[in-house]
C-alpha cells in the first residue's frame, strides 16, 4: 500500500467545488451507446414480460428512457424477485447479464416468481463508462431518503409506486482494474483526501449484507458461479477489497447503512455481486453468464426452502 501522484482535477486536501465537478464533467466523453447497445436488446425479451419505462434521465449528453421488466402475468401468491443491473453503468457484465437472463433463463423461473428486472439503472454511465452520473455521485450511495442522484431515486420511487414486497434482491456489479486506476482516485480528490493504492481481486466474490448475510444463499451463488468462473481468493490478511472474507468468496457490507441498492428494497434475501471483467482467466460472454450463474444460485436456492 503507498500513496500515489493526486488525481488531475482539484487541489489535493481540498473537497471539489462546482467548478472542479463541471471540469470532471466536462473531461468525460461519450465511449459507447446506450441505445444500440442496451435498448435494443430489450426487443428480444419474451412476451411473457412487460417493458416499463418508470422514468427518464435529462442531461446536457441526451435523455436516457429508463426501463424496468415484469412478470406479465403477475401472481400475489408468488415471491417476487428483483434484479437490478447497471447501477454504476460503467459495470459492463451487470447491464448484459440482466439482459441475458431475461432473454434465455428468466421464464424458467416463471411458474416459481415474479420479477422484476431492471437492466440498466445509469445509462450515461453506460455510455461514458464511468462510476458516477453527471453531478460526481455515486448512485450505489445514494440509495437514501430525498437522494440527490436522479438514477437511485427514479428507481425507488418506481418501486413505491409498484406497492409490493421484494422477496430477494440480488444487484448485479463488477470489480474492475479502473477501480484502482480511475475511480477510487476520483473519489479521494472529490473528498479532499489522499488516495491511497489498494488491490483488486482476481474473480467473482459477492457482498452480502452485515446486518442479514443470508450465508447459506450466498454459498448457493458462489458454487453455481464458479461452473462458469473462478472465485476470487482472499488478500494474504484474509481480505478481499479491504473488507474481511466469511467464506470463499464472499464479504458483508452495512447495505442500507452505506446507501447500496441491494439494501434499499429491504429485501429479506439480498446479495451483490462482483464479477471480474479484466481477468485474464474470464470472457466478456463468460462474465455475463456468471451474473446469470449467480442469479440462478439464488433462485434455486429460494426453490429448495
Amino acid at each position: 500500500m503507498h500513496q500515489v501522484t493526486p488525481y488531475s482535477i482539484g487541489i489535493q486536501g481540498q473537497k471539489w467545488t462546482d467548478k472542479e465537478v463541471q471540469q470532471w464533467r466536462s473531461s468525460r466523453n461519450v465511449q459507447r451507446s446506450y441505445q444500440q447497445e442496451v435498448v435494443s436488446k430489450m426487443k428480444t425479451v419474451g412476451a411473457e414480460f412487460e417493458r416499463i419505462e418508470y422514468g427518464e434521465l435529462n442531461y446536457s449528453s441526451g435523455r436516457y428512457p429508463l426501463f424496468a421488466f415484469k412478470s406479465k402475468e403477475w401472481n400475489t401468491d408468488k415471491p417476487n424477485v428483483l434484479v437490478t443491473g447497471g447501477v454504476h453503468g460503467y459495470e459492463t457484465s451487470g447491464v448484459q447479464g440482466a439482459l441475458l437472463f431475461l432473454q434465455e433463463t428468466a421464464s424458467q423461473y416463471l411458474a416459481h416468481f415474479n420479477f422484476i428486472v431492471v437492466p440498466c439503472v445509469s445509462p450515461w454511465g453506460y455510455e461514458i463508462i464511468n462510476r458516477w452520473n453527471p453531478d460526481a455521485l455515486d448512485p450505489n450511495r445514494s440509495f437514501i431518503k430525498n437522494s440527490p442522484a436522479p438514477e437511485s431515486a427514479l428507481l425507488m420511487q418506481f418501486m413505491q409506486q409498484l406497492n409490493i414486497e421484494v422477496y430477494a434482491h440480488i444487484d448485479l456489479h463488477e470489480t474492475t482494474d479502473s477501480d484502482e486506476q480511475e475511480f477510487r482516485p476520483a473519489l479521494a480528490a472529490r473528498d479532499g483526501q489522499v488516495f491511497t493504492k489498494g488491490s483488486i481481486p482476481d474473480g467473482f466474490y459477492t457482498v452480502g449484507d452485515t446486518e442479514n448475510p443470508c450465508e447459506a444463499m450466498q454459498r448457493a451463488i458462489i458454487q453455481s458461479v464458479e461452473q462458469v468462473t473462478h472465485i476470487a481468493p482472499a488478500d494474504p490478511d484474509g481480505t478481499i477489497i479491504g473488507s474481511k472474507v466469511v467464506q470463499h468468496g464472499v464479504i458483508n457490507y452495512p447495505l442500507q447503512a452505506l446507501g447500496l441498492c441491494a439494501g434499499f428494497s429491504k429485501a429479506q434475501y439480498t446479495t451483490t455481486t462482483e464479477v471480474y471483467p479484466d481477468s485474464a482467466k474470464a470472457t466478456a460472454d463468460e462474465c455475463n453468464r456468471a451474473q446469470v450463474a449467480a442469479i440462478i444460485g439464488m433462485l434455486n436456492y429460494l426453490q429448495s426452502l
